[in-house]
């Protein structure tokens, strides 16, 4: 079950360990436990092969983490925007003042599988932080931990404020920077840590989307969700163990999203996925409107599969015509299996 070259467990020996997972709850416990130790690999359980959801489901590792001991819950962050605190400057310009700490955290990634994880503000992703285009931004980072941090934004603005060497806001352990600049352009963003080693910073934690609304906003839709797509190597050998959205894989196929038969959704995908050089997203028995980047307010496809490297992102729009539970997932089936899967349950 080892890596060839160094010898050190390999992701492409993941689904093979895990049909060594035993059927009963106590053994698969136990083997969890080893793995943790072991940094060995997650466990699925065969009986679950077509088991969650009247067969609208991937294998599943044994069991559910802590949200609770995690202090986020990937339930909640697809709905949390983060507006700021509000207030309008002398030239009445809106302004947008926001607060985010970086702290060193243990988070338990899967069950029984527990990540030294780098996080802004305590989850992963970090604050989902949305204005609107020519809103005045002010964000100060406050550095907990025991590494240099920053923010880098996508977007623009001055090199001041771009938060990578050789600027002020390389932020030293106990310090503190504010950012600032104006929101702009309206689309689908996203922020991260730009201190080497880079790889390293992002794979631990170190994001969250940045949405900025246009003016007027966008059309009304009855349901908002953001979707950061992102992946663990716990191994530290370069290699994703486990791929998700908002983090902890398989949630939203234990706690499937819902949404009513007909009604607008707008999802905000962002993939941060490090180590891995594509990500994708597939719809079931559906298609979206897709806006790369979120910078038009005219899709470019409608489709139901896109793909995208790190960093990319953009806008899908959908509806439902039947109700039913309908998979979501990465089509490159390796993620799928290592956890990045979900359903949506379409209700009358």
């Amino acid at each position: 079950m080892k890596d060839a070259i160094n010898g050190t467990p390999s992701r492409r020996s993941f689904l093979q360990v895990s049909a060594l997972a035993l059927a009963s709850a106590g053994g698969a416990l136990a083997l969890a436990q080893k793995a943790q130790h072991t940094q060995a690999a997650p466990l699925i359980n065969p009986s679950m092969h077509m088991g969650y959801g009247d067969g609208h489901a991937m294998p599943m590792m044994v069991g559910e983490v802590d949200h609770q001991r995690n202090g986020f819950n990937p339930s909640d962050i697809l709905t949390d925007f983060d507006y700021g605190k509000v207030s309008t400057l002398e030239n009445g310009q809106l302004q947008r003042e926001y607060e985010i700490s970086v702290v060193e955290k243990d988070i338990e990634v899967a069950p029984g599988i527990v990540y030294s994880a780098w996080t802004y503000n305590g989850r992963i992703p970090g604050p989902t932080i949305r204005c609107t285009e020519g809103d005045h931004i002010r964000i100060t980072l406050y550095n907990d931990s025991s590494h240099p941090h920053s923010l880098h934004f996508h977007g623009i603005h001055s090199a001041a404020m771009d938060g990578v060497p050789g600027t002020p806001g390389i932020v030293q352990p106990g310090g503190s920077f504010t950012y600032e600049f104006d929101a702009e352009p309206f689309g689908l963003h996203l922020y991260h840590c730009h201190v080497a080693p880079l790889a390293r910073h992002i794979a631990k934690g170190l994001y969250g989307a940045f949405i900025i609304d246009p003016k007027g906003g966008r059309p009304p839709v009855d349901d908002e969700f953001v979707m950061v797509m992102n992946g663990f190597d716990v191994d530290y050998d370069d290699e994703n163990d486990f791929y998700a959205v908002n983090t902890i894989p398989f949630h939203y196929q234990l706690h499937p999203i819902p949404i009513k038969v007909g009604a607008e959704v707008r999802v905000y995908l962002v993939n941060i996925l490090e180590y891995d050089l594509i990500n994708s997203f597939h719809l079931h028995a559906n298609f979206f409107h897709y806006y790369p980047t979120g910078t038009s307010l005219t899709p470019s496809e409608y489709t139901d599969n896109i793909m995208l490297t790190q960093a990319q992102r953009g806008i899908l729009e959908f509806s439902f015509k039947y109700p039913g539970m309908y998979m979501f997932h990465a089509h490159n089936t390796e993620f799928a299996e290592l956890g990045w899967t979900g359903n949506f349950e379409v209700l009358p």
